[in-house]
């Protein structure tokens, strides 16, 4: 007979548990944000390492995250799409990082319209209905990437500058801080540019043919992560350690290498782990009423790492901030 009213209640506290269990979870699931983080693309490690920090800004916030991005970075009808499915699937908030500043602004306002908040990060859109901007401050990393290509003894340069689609924001706007910068060295003869896929293979080639076509260039420097690596391989493939001055973008492994070897000079690296991480923090912030200024950008700060830095504390931090 005791040992009947035991299991009895014990099976009462085991009900309770449970109870209490599913409607805690209940309540959680009815306070939890539903976030979509759509970014230009999640093969590179400068993505990866974005969606790093919006993992871990997930786990802290506790908010649903749903990360989207397309097969390649000239796919903004992509993106256009996985706007209209968080449109449909009800998203509160939507972390963007535009392809195309004109081409992706239709289907942001139309998202914002529809009471979803948009945060930008990396690469900027083309609407007013954006509550923050987080990201590299690309005029300034554009002069940071001048710095670090004219640090250099050299008396005659001719720059060769290998950037992604037009369409794309940042891009334009790093070159913008990079010729303004290089247009005021009297040593700076040539500029010229050549636009790629954001793909090493492409930005590889199409480094070499501009090489071969202007063989004054002593200055080759890529603008983004699959361009920086694009570069770096054609410095190597055509043996121009010490000929040619490479500076390539973010904190690739294969770029890391080639700076160890001599054959990139300089990175410029930026903080994709903190643009995650900010990105998710701050459209929790919004959703819970705090307000931004999104005509001022949230920085998330630009380095230059050389052979001379990239063992140092502060240099292996910028190299690796998803660690």
């Amino acid at each position: 007979m005791r040992k009947s009213k035991v299991r009895i209640l014990l099976s009462l506290l085991l009900l309770a548990v449970l109870l209490l269990s599913a409607c805690g979870n209940s309540e959680g699931q009815a306070t939890q944000y539903k976030i979509y983080l759509i970014t230009k693309s999640t093969s590179t490690e400068f993505w990866r390492s974005v969606f790093a920090g919006a993992n871990a800004a997930k786990a802290e916030y506790n908010v649903n995250l749903i990360i989207r991005g397309p097969d390649t970075e000239e796919n903004y009808t992509g993106q256009n799409m996985y706007i209209q499915e968080a449109i449909r699937n009800h998203a509160d908030a939507i972390i963007f990082s535009a392809i195309s500043y004109t081409e992706n602004a239709a289907a942001i306002d139309e998202a914002a319209d529809a009471g979803i908040k948009v945060i930008v990060i990396d690469s900027d859109v083309n609407s007013s209905k954006v509550s923050a901007r987080i990201g590299t401050d690309n005029i300034q990393a554009g002069r940071i990437t001048a710095a670090a290509a004219l640090d250099t003894e050299e008396a005659h340069l001719s720059v060769g500058i290998v950037n992604f689609a037009l369409v794309s924001r940042n891009g334009q706007e790093r070159e913008i801080g990079l010729r303004e910068q290089l247009e005021k060295d009297e040593r700076v003869e040539q500029i010229y540019t050549v636009n790629s896929l954001t793909d090493h293979d492409a930005a590889r080639e199409s480094a070499i043919s501009l090489l071969q076509e202007h063989p004054e260039i002593n200055v080759l420097i890529g603008l983004n992560e699959p361009l920086g690596v694009g570069v770096a391989e054609a410095s190597e493939e055509l043996d121009l350690k010490g000929r040619v001055r490479v500076v390539s973008f973010d904190s690739n492994i294969r770029c890391i290498e080639l700076l160890r070897s001599g054959d990139v000079s300089a990175l410029i690296v930026q903080n994709p782990y903190a643009m995650g991480y900010l990105g998710v923090e701050t459209a929790w912030k919004v959703l819970e009423g705090q307000s931004f200024r999104p005509d001022q950008l949230i920085d998330t700060a630009t380095s230059i790492i050389t052979q001379e830095n990239m063992f140092t504390v502060e240099g292996q931090k910028a190299l690796f901030s998803f660690g």
